[in-house]
């Protein structure tokens, strides 16, 4: 399966896992804050910064009631209107030039999720290396088609599309012209839980899609997405903030500077641990091998004499013949005389 590029940087199973910074609402509505994020992310060792790109009226519409208005007691938003939440997280259109310039300047990539197509239009002016497609957005078969007449790379949330659905977007991207696709697993529930992860699912969609694959993460900590690595994924996204007491729309769920730093640090050392299928010792094992078992002689012995459990043993280190022909050797004799340590080879019998 052929790996992309996103913006120079090289993505496949063969290169370490490409880190995402996703700062979402997280700015707070502070340009100064949103910089302090990208330098922060920078420092951590992100790979780049995903904005979100929609305004409240691109989104839904202005109502407080009914669909509109959130009554999940288990929902983060409960209590608020779809229409004041996304006035409240939304990324103002302005500071993307500015922001995307000072991930450039610190040799991050940036890009951005658009949630219809005058998003597109727009984030295009900024030429963008790639387009990221949100979960709640993957069935949007115009906007898929819209994106991908760009002609550039789409990363594409999984969420909670069957496969029929994924198939249907898949192909629509496709037909439509964008011919990378990296496709997200994804657990649309904000924290999501390991429990319902399914990470088994990323190797499956790799297969069918035949395509590269990652995890949109919603976790708390890095468990889930290390463990993603070692089933395929070579891109992986989380939220993003200073810090989780600063609150935040999306605060409660995102990752701080540090836990940050140790992502980026354990998914390149799961990516490194995958490695390939091999047995035996490795060229830096070699080495270790003379603390294998082996036989040796264990009592001073005169020439003639028989060998028995007595005066052969199985002991470390590994110089002597393989424990394997303990059995053979009992009852044979040796042709000198033999020291108590010394390595039995087949020349003293």
């Amino acid at each position: 399966m052929k790996a992309m590029n996103i913006g120079g940087k090289v993505i496949g199973n063969k290169y370490p896992p490409f880190i995402v910074a996703e700062m979402s609402g997280n700015h707070n509505q502070s340009l100064e804050r949103a910089l302090e994020i990208v330098e922060a992310a920078a420092q951590a060792g992100a790979h780049a910064i995903k904005l979100q790109t929609y305004t409240a009226d691109t989104m839904t519409l202005d109502l407080n009631q009914g669909d509109f208005f959130i009554e999940d007691r288990d929902s983060l938003w409960h209590g608020r209107s779809l229409y004041d939440l996304y006035q409240e997280a939304y990324t103002p259109w302005d500071w993307h030039k500015t922001i995307f310039k000072r991930c450039r300047d610190l040799g991050m990539q940036a890009f951005s999720t658009p949630f219809d197509e005058t998003a597109v239009d727009f984030l295009e002016t900024l030429d963008v290396p790639c387009y990221k497609i949100a979960s709640f957005e993957n069935t949007d078969l115009p906007l898929i088609r819209k994106v991908a007449s760009t002609g550039k790379p789409m990363i594409i949330s999984a969420g909670m599309a069957t496969v029929a659905e994924l198939d249907e977007t898949v192909r629509a991207a496709r037909e439509a012209g964008c011919e990378d696709i990296i496709l997200l697993k994804c657990t649309s529930s904000y924290p999501a839980s390991p429990e319902d992860s399914n990470l088994l699912t990323i190797p499956h969609m790799r297969d069918l899609f035949n395509c590269q694959v990652g995890l949109s993460d919603h976790t708390l900590g890095i468990g889930a997405a290390a463990a993603s690595v070692a089933l395929g994924a070579c891109f992986i996204e989380k939220h993003f903030t200073l810090s989780r007491a600063d609150g935040g729309v999306d605060a409660a769920f995102s990752m701080e500077p540090e836990e940050m730093k140790q992502l980026v640090i354990e998914t390149e050392r799961a990516w490194q641990a995958v490695g390939r299928i091999s047995y035996g010792a490795g060229e830096k094992e070699s080495h270790s091998l003379k603390f294998r078992r082996s036989l040796y002689i264990a009592k001073d012995m005169s020439a003639g004499e028989a060998l028995t459990p007595e005066n052969l043993r199985i002991v470390r280190p590994g110089y002597g013949l393989e424990p394997k022909y303990y059995n053979v050797l009992l009852g044979k004799k040796i042709k000198q005389d033999l020291m108590k340590g010394t390595p039995m080879s087949w020349e003293l019998i």
